[in-house]
């Protein structure tokens, strides 16, 4: 990778589009191949995980979900420190080409009938494989975003960094839907997933190849090239603060996203909604959470970080339990649907706010890894397992109303994070002088 010469003045930060673009591309393929799962945690289960209890099975299905959160971690610290030692392209290349290779595994393991026990082991390694590559792309990607955009448009970019992984909701759940409707139940109960993942597996030499040789941002070459210090450095209060906000932002985050994911099963086992019928609902509402994304990341350009994301998640404590009572009472499609985007929507109108209020914050020789770690770590501990926790809190309850409970607490938790995070905008810090002044090394 070419390094800044000793001495060289780093070049301006400048807009690219066609890097932004590549960094998104291979941003929702990965986030399609992951969250295909989830959409058919029911159908997976049969074929992995074969029980006569329905319980059982869904619970093991998501238990495996869960392993491909376990494993993101490992691939954020080594892939994400690898994105601040060698580049953020050369990260992105190698979670990119693991997806892949994960996701080959799943679509072409034969089920337990055909192989006996070895047919959840390889799934769970691919899951697990699935989870380090998705775990090492967040914090290269994100941080290649920020850097290559203009300085008064981050939130707007960095609303891709959210809006594909909505995208890729879309666009599986679409998938679903569309086998769903052109499928025999029992075929597509038995292998309509196999397809839905092969779909997005189909694409990954694409994606490569406009990943192969990504530019990165003039100042990272810089970075990337200078002598690392050799004893460590002075603690810095504004960085400490945004590492514990945006974990604490980034833990009741996570699991109001997984209970939107989660809405899918949700549909089916407690509403007792037909497939598609649940899959049309998940598709609907990630179409309205994406364009709130978006709308919340140009917001946040003009006004600040921290109010559109405080906004946002005092409507969602306020209109969640109501919203889910309204569902659970109603049992209709259509209390469902208008349930969902509308929770889907406010929710996610803080999403693009806050992944600028915490890339912001970090330091640029640090970034990818610093944001890999705090978006994984919340997601693996508390997004990773809702699934699981609120089919158990259903199921010992007795109550559907147990999602919601749990997804308001952590809404209150996130809240709070807002409310005491710093304020990063560009020119609405009061560090800085204006949008022009500003490096792309901000924090």
């Amino acid at each position: 990778m070419a390094t800044a010469p000793a001495g060289a003045t780093v070049a301006p930060p400048s807009s690219g589009l066609r890097p932004i673009l590549a960094a998104s591309l291979g941003n929702v393929l990965e986030f399609y191949d992951f969250t295909v799962f989830a959409f058919f945690a029911i159908s997976i289960g049969n074929t992995f995980f074969p029980s006569n209890d329905p319980y059982l099975s869904l619970m093991a299905s998501l238990a495996t979900f869960w392993a491909g959160y376990i494993s993101r971690p490992l691939g954020a610290w080594l892939l994400g420190r690898y994105g601040d030692r060698a580049g953020r392209g050369p990260a992105m290349l190698i979670s990119m080409l693991l997806m892949g290779m994960a996701n080959l595994m799943l679509v072409l393991c034969p089920g337990y009938a055909a192989i006996g026990v070895a047919a959840p082991v390889v799934a769970l390694v691919a899951r697990l494989l699935q989870g380090f590559a998705l775990g090492g792309e967040v914090g290269p990607a994100t941080a290649f975003m920020l850097e290559w955009s203009a300085t008064g448009r981050r939130g707007l970019v960095l609303s891709l960094q959210r809006g594909t992984q909505l995208l890729a909701g879309m666009l599986g759940s679409l998938a679903g839907l569309g086998l769903s409707l052109v499928m025999p139940e029992q075929a597509f109960a038995d292998y309509g997933w196999r397809i839905a993942l092969g779909l997005g597996t189909l694409i990954v030499p694409y994606a490569l190849i406009i990943r192969r040789n990504l530019p990165d941002h003039p100042e990272v070459i810089a970075a990337v090239a200078a002598p690392r210090p050799a004893s460590p450095q002075p603690r810095e209060p504004l960085l400490a603060r945004t590492v514990i906000c945006g974990f604490v932002m980034m833990s009741g985050v996570a699991i109001t996203a997984a209970v939107l994911l989660y809405m899918t099963t949700f549909a089916q086992k407690s509403l007792g909604l037909s497939p598609h019928l649940a899959l049309a609902g998940q598709t609907a509402s990630n179409a309205v959470a994406m364009l709130a994304c978006v709308a919340g990341g140009a917001v946040s350009d003009r006004i600040g970080r921290r109010r559109p994301m405080i906004w946002a998640y005092v409507l969602t404590v306020l209109l969640g339990i109501p919203l889910f009572a309204w569902m659970i009472h109603d049992r209709t499609f259509i209390s469902y649907l208008i349930a969902v985007m509308v929770y889907g929507g406010v929710s996610s109108f803080a999403g693009s706010p806050l992944v600028a209020s915490v890339v912001e914050g970090l330091p640029v020789r640090a970034r990818s890894g610093l944001y890999a770690l705090l978006y994984t770590l919340p997601v693996t501990v508390f997004g990773g397992s809702t699934q699981f926790v609120v089919t158990w809190l259903v199921h010992l309850s007795g109550t559907s109303m147990a999602v919601i409970w749990y997804s308001t607490a952590a809404a209150v938790v996130a809240l709070a994070g807002m409310l005491a995070i710093p304020e990063t905008a560009p020119g609405r810090s009061g560090t800085l002088r204006g949008a022009e002044d500003v490096p792309i090394s901000v924090g």
